[in-house]
């Protein structure tokens, strides 16, 4: 293993964040070492461009009669920011506590990188792979991918395959396999009020003049009703109800009973729409969720105004049957409804994603389940994530195929924050899942 942790750490070293144009040469850097890499593992390696950042493909010598098999990541990462809240220099991984402590260890390097180190792995001892192998690796995910869906349509025909291989999700608990299959979708939107030209004197003019800070939270205030459902009209009109193997599977989840949520959230009490367990709120219901607010005076001490605008960033997951376009213009509906008078209002839409789902018995959903019983030696838990993967989506909408999301993350792994962590238990679970899985999926005898 020391030879795969190795260059784990060499790869973790690329500062390669994609959202800073300070970092691009080391994103490119980065995408320049992965294709190099993966001719070193047998492969074909290419680097292709686009607009933003690099594209990494890899292939082997496609064979008729077997599956071809997409393996997805994203070797881009978040920013470091608060730099000072690192307990190490975050592109200087260090491994403690059987951990892998850097900037991208779980988001995504180290998930997508075992499953490199299991392809070399099987090259190696065996010459060939059990499947037809294509890996694409993205340097645009932390920032919305932009520039993989037109890839996708460009490449269509290249990358036609069978199914697709994620592992950007996460388990339930250590040790515990876990394969999502279904993904919230999103939309976002960031909304201003503004009311008299300048910041006003309280005192002076307050009771005369409308408050777009007092107007902005009467509107995030309306989003949601007593029981904690969103208020917005036809906002749950398509959300088809849970499958009761799911409510009946979910009710045991490891990690994710209310005193495993308050832990690991450091909440002090767990809330969300009545009628629904925790699980369910995070996995299977649509949410409305306020990402930021802010307005008027923000420094020390008291300064007694009236400020001339306010704003406020909303975000909504979604859940099946739900399309973002629709649902925003609901949101806006809604909240030029109750905007009162005295002020102007701006409804300024951010990025979308549809909500993802699949059968997770399939006959690839099968094999997938029976490769992570093998390399965890237990059985695994189907689960839903609260989270959006809009790339997810476009493989079904462009290339026709299903998602396979075989998380490796952890509940305390700290993804986009301070101390970000991939265990090295995991890391090695990572190698032989991907050896297994190849093999289970060649044996269902689907693919062309």
């Amino acid at each position: 293993m020391s030879r795969w942790i190795n260059e784990f750490l060499e790869l973790l070293r690329f500062p390669s964040v994609s959202t800073d144009s300070r970092f691009d040469s080391d994103v490119k850097a980065c995408a320049e070492w992965l294709s190099s890499r993966m001719i070193t593992a047998g492969l074909e390696g290419h680097v292709h461009e686009t607009e933003g950042h690099p594209v990494v493909i890899g292939r082997n010598k496609h064979e008729s009669g077997r599956p071809t098999v997409l393996v997805y990541g994203h070797y881009d990462v978040q920013p470091v920011d608060p730099l000072e809240l690192w307990d190490s220099d975050p592109f200087e991984p260090v491994i403690r506590d059987g951990k892998i402590w850097a900037r991208g260890a779980t988001d995504n390097k180290g998930q997508f990188f075992s499953h490199l180190c299991g392809i070399a792995e099987t090259i190696e001892e065996r010459g060939v792979l059990p499947v037809n192998l294509i890996i694409l690796l993205e340097g645009e995910e932390e920032v919305g991918s932009p520039n993989l869906r037109p890839f996708l349509e460009e490449h269509r025909s290249e990358l036609a395959c069978d199914v697709v291989v994620v592992s950007d999700t996460g388990m339930v608990a250590p040790g515990v396999p876990t394969m999502t299959y279904g993904l919230r979708g999103i939309t976002c939107c960031e909304v201003s009020v503004r009311g008299p030209a300048r910041d006003l004197h309280s005192g002076v003019y307050g009771g005369a003049v409308a408050n777009p800070a007092a107007v902005i939270g009467q509107l995030v205030a309306s989003l949601h009703d007593r029981d904690g459902r969103v208020a917005i009209e036809g906002f749950y009109d398509d959300v088809a109800p849970l499958e009761e193997w799911e409510r009946e599977m979910w009710t045991g989840v490891p990690g994710m009973g209310d005193d495993d949520l308050l832990t690991v959230t450091g909440s002090p009490q767990l809330v969300g729409e009545s009628g629904f367990t925790s699980a369910e709120r995070l996995w299977a219901r649509p949410t409305a969720e306020v990402n930021g607010i802010w307005g008027g005076y923000q420094g020390e001490g008291s300064k007694t105004v009236l400020p001339s605008e306010a704003f406020a960033k909303l975000s909504f997951r979604l859940v099946p049957r739900q399309f973002p376009v629709d649902i925003m213009d609901k949101v806006e509906a809604h909240l030029r409804d109750h905007c009162p008078p005295g002020v102007s209002l701006e409804v300024m839409r951010g990025h979308h994603g549809q909500a993802y789902h699949t059968d997770p018995h399939s006959s690839y959903g099968n094999a997938a389940q029976a490769a992570l019983e093998d390399t965890f030696g237990t059985a695994p838990w189907l689960i839903r994530e609260g989270g959006s993967i809009p790339i997810v989506q476009d493989f079904k909408e462009v290339l026709g195929v299903d998602t396979l999301l075989l998380g490796l993350a952890l509940p305390d792994c700290q993804i986009h924050s301070p101390n970000e962590n991939f265990t090295v238990a995991n890391f090695e679970a990572g190698i032989r899942l991907n050896r297994v899985l190849f093999e289970k999926l060649a044996a269902t005898g689907m693919g062309s």
